[in-house]
């Protein structure tokens, strides 16, 4: 990033981010976060609910159904949908630590947005719920005036929405504006398949048949099944045992379980296959990577 404008703007938005701690930290602004500096791992694997995500300082890859997404200051990252994911982060090229800034998506407030705008020519669109789309200035100057708002908390409530709004425009312009569009769309595919991810977060431990999500999502099992996997970069079943798998995860870090307890808990059958799973996904037998995990969270 070699504009003067954009470099000032993001000199003064990681000044208003530096109080963020190495976890969540809200701003007083709502649906707005900011974290900084290294992050645990295991708090990176997680599920991500949709958001816009803007990197200050260093950088973060996302990987996703196999596929590793790397971002930085020149780029936001969209995210459409709930999605099982692991992540690191990473330190600038001066060894400044990682600081970013997020906003939740609220299909609320984009209907509301979207009704007052006129409704696009049809165009193409990628099929991935999750992108990262390069930052542009006008996007950067409303987060800028959206964050200015820390120091100022009595100017939240009239002013927040206003900046929101004009942050969700920005990226509604831009090459992945067609998500924010479908996310408040209650018929859409996006939509649609949101439904089916909602159910597969609230029964990850249940088996479930494809025909069963397909009825949800009003699809045939092969539309569905060819649209869900376009989407999320998974298919539904796989989308399912990552989902048990960060659910595992949690309970062998904060309680004296073991892995076959989990493994039945979260939906397992087997827990061979389930430790055979755990070990793919996270790099290390589930005792071992609890027990690490456990032995990070006291140090």
């Amino acid at each position: 990033m070699h504009n003067p404008a954009m470099e000032s703007a993001l000199a003064e938005l990681r000044r208003l981010a530096a109080r963020a701690e190495n976890r969540r930290t809200e701003t007083g602004i709502p649906r707005v976060a900011m974290v900084k500096g290294e992050i645990p791992e295991h708090q990176l694997a997680a599920v991500y609910e949709p958001m816009i995500n803007l990197i200050l300082l260093g950088g973060k890859t996302l990987t996703i159904g196999g596929q590793a997404y790397r971002y930085d200051p020149a780029n936001y990252f969209v995210m459409s949908i709930d999605v099982p994911a692991t992540g690191t982060v990473h330190p600038d090229r001066d060894g400044q630590p990682y600081l970013a800034v997020a906003l939740t998506l609220d299909p609320d407030v984009l209907a509301d947005l979207l009704e007052e705008l006129p409704t696009p020519a049809p165009g193409t669109r990628a099929e991935r719920g999750f992108s990262i789309c390069p930052m542009t200035p006008e996007l950067l100057d409303a987060w800028l005036r959206l964050l200015r708002l820390i120091e100022h908390p009595g100017d939240i409530p009239a002013l927040a929405p206003v900046y929101e709004r004009e942050i969700l425009y920005r990226v509604l312009q831009g090459p992945q504006g067609w998500m924010l569009r479908e996310i408040a769309l209650p018929d859409s595919m996006l939509s649609r398949i949101r439904r089916t991810i909602a159910w597969l977060r609230a029964y990850h431990d249940r088996p479930v048949q494809v025909e069963t999500l397909a009825d949800l999502a009003a699809m045939s099992p092969a539309t569905f099944h060819r649209h869900f996997k376009a989407i999320t970069a998974m298919s539904p079943i796989q989308f399912q045992k990552q989902l048990r798998l960060l659910r595992a995860r949690q309970l062998l870090t904060t309680g004296a379980r073991t892995a076959s307890d989990v493994a039945y808990r979260v939906g397992y059958e087997s827990p061979s296959q389930f430790s055979r799973d755990y070990a793919r996904l996270f790099g290390a037998s589930p005792l071992r990577d609890a027990q690490r995990l456990r032995e990070e969270l006291l140090a």
